[in-house]
């Protein structure tokens, strides 16, 4: 342990202090694609009955129309929001119909890509430019990519505990760049750990064969419809899920929230041949925002990001410029498909334990050659991680996966004991219990499970993901909401739909004029370029 780990811990241990443990907050994002009981890609538009995806504060969709996103409000206990997503779950179930919500990070047989629909919503400005943004990833790297599903797990430490920490450790500056800077450190070391998390819960490692849509690729066939890799953690997180190779090097590695700014504000004003090539416009409609290596700053597909709540047509650069970092999104999980949220209570605690570690331990600034390593390590981890001996570089020496999680895990295990007194209890000691099995075992992890369920199904992917979709959905609706939740989310979903139609009949202006306005709040006057 460091020694700066070890006087946190002292300093938070401390009963005074203890209690600031449990004031951060966590919320969760799963998304999950519509489909009908043959497991076929949804062509109908978002349910009416769910409310406007534009405006309802739980339920949305994504990329495309029929990937879903459920959101839930942020808690300072994780199991709360655990309850509440499972309550979404139950409401959306009773409202699809013959529809069902498919149980995969991985899609599965998908059409052509002409009948993929883009998510829709609405006609006010900011629906149309949300819409744009899609049309334009869907130009960029096709639509098959925008029915990818996965877990964002949003992270917070309460800011008096930021100020704590700051305190007793005699750092200079104001409360907002000392919270700041100490959540980009926090990022510095998961961009170190993060292949842990992809060992542990990765959980794709095939897909459907026809997702490639005849790309080139390393995979092996295990059936007729389905591609796979032996050893493979987590595809979706491979260069066979999102890539743009615009995108090499667009941020490097960063040592303060600046420098992570400026990059992103320069990638979304330099220009890329490709996408100007493609052009903004056809036959008088916009086709994406601009012909720039980003769009906006989230197309920049991060495993982490900087975080902070944006206010109604704000640029998330402008919300960190303006009022630095409120939070973490982790943004690599894959959806658990034995898990009917997609993610556990277990699996939490774990993230919880990681990320508080990453948070207290000494953060040394990087560069480069970290970076290159960091990037080598994950990428082996999602392909090979299961493979017996794979090894990984730390600080450019070779060493075992198993033996440095084991040495993780120990370095984690204080940070989970010290939760652990303040919540009572030891869920998260017990968590940490299951992961060092999964270390001892690969055979226990996800993505090991996942193709011994792929294999008793013929091989087959689809056929497997159908099957698990079906059950979870036929065990959502054995428990349907309570009157109270119907009317809750019922009620949510007409005032959202209220929103969006007073939005667009109050709006002013052209949308051209908007989104010409948008795409100037780009320039030097961002305060990351002062």
């Amino acid at each position: 342990m460091s020694q700066l780990l070890q006087h946190r811990l002292e300093l938070l241990g401390q009963s005074a202090h203890r209690p600031l443990l449990s004031q951060g907050l966590r919320g969760i994002e799963r998304e999950t694609l519509r489909v009908g009981q043959d497991g076929q890609l949804s062509r109908r538009g978002h349910p009416q009955q769910l409310g406007s995806t534009l405006t309802h504060p739980q339920i949305t969709t994504d990329y495309a129309e029929a990937l879903m996103e459920f959101i839930t409000p942020a808690e300072t206990d994780i199991a709360t929001a655990l309850e509440k997503l499972d309550q979404i779950h139950r409401f959306v179930h009773a409202e699809l119909g013959d529809e069902i919500l498919w149980s995969q990070s991985m899609p599965g047989v998908l059409p052509d890509e002409k009948d993929i629909d883009i998510a829709w919503y609405g006609q006010s400005h900011i629906g149309m430019i949300k819409h744009v943004y899609r049309r334009g990833l869907a130009l960029r790297y096709g639509k098959s990519m925008q029915c990818i599903a996965g877990i964002h797990y949003n992270y917070s430490l309460s800011e008096q505990l930021w100020q704590l920490l700051a305190q007793a450790e005699h750092t200079r500056g104001d409360a907002m760049h000392i919270q700041s800077e100490h959540y980009v450190a926090l990022i510095r070391n998961f961009h170190r750990y993060s292949w842990l998390l992809m060992y542990l819960f990765g959980a794709s490692p095939a897909l459907a064969t026809g997702f490639l849509r005849g790309r080139a690729h390393q995979l092996e066939s295990l059936s007729e419809d389905t591609l796979y890799l032996p050893y493979a953690t987590s595809l979706r997180m491979s260069d066979l899920g999102y890539q743009n190779n615009a995108q090499d090097g667009l941020v490097p590695p960063y040592n303060n929230l600046l420098d992570y700014m400026r990059s992103l504000s320069m990638a979304v004003r330099k220009p890329y041949a490709p996408y100007a090539a493609l052009g903004t416009r056809r036959d008088g409609e916009w086709v994406q925002i601009n012909t720039n290596v980003l769009q906006i700053e989230n197309e920049f597909y991060a495993t982490i990001r900087p975080k902070r709540v944006i206010r109604t047509g704000e640029r998330p650069i402008e919300a960190l410029c303006a009022r630095g970092v409120q939070y973490v999104e982790v943004r690599c999980m894959d959806v658990n498909p034995f898990d009917p949220l997609g993610i556990n209570l277990e699996t939490a605690h774990f993230l919880d334990a990681f990320l508080l570690f990453c948070a207290l331990n000494d953060s040394p600034l990087t560069n480069e050659a970290e970076g290159e390593e960091n990037t080598a390590n994950f990428a082996a981890t999602v392909k090979e991680g299961r493979r017996p001996g794979l090894q990984l570089q730390r600080q450019g020496q070779s060493i075992r996966l198993q033996d440095w999680g084991k040495e993780l895990l120990a370095q984690i295990a204080p940070v989970a004991t010290l939760l652990d007194q303040q919540s009572g209890g030891k869920a998260h000691q017990d968590s940490l219990q299951q992961q060092l099995a999964r270390l001892d075992n690969p055979d226990l992890t996800p993505s090991a499970q996942v193709l011994r369920a792929i294999a008793a199904e013929g091989n087959s992917f689809p056929r497997f993901a159908l099957k698990q979709s079906q059950q979870l959905a036929a065990d959502f609706r054995a428990r349907p909401p309570s009157a109270a939740e119907r009317a809750y989310f019922s009620n949510l979903a007409q005032a959202s739909i209220a929103e969006q139609t007073q939005m667009e009949q109050q709006q002013t202006g052209s949308f051209d004029e908007f989104i010409e306005d948008y795409r100037s709040r780009t320039s030097s006057q961002l305060c990351c370029e002062n």
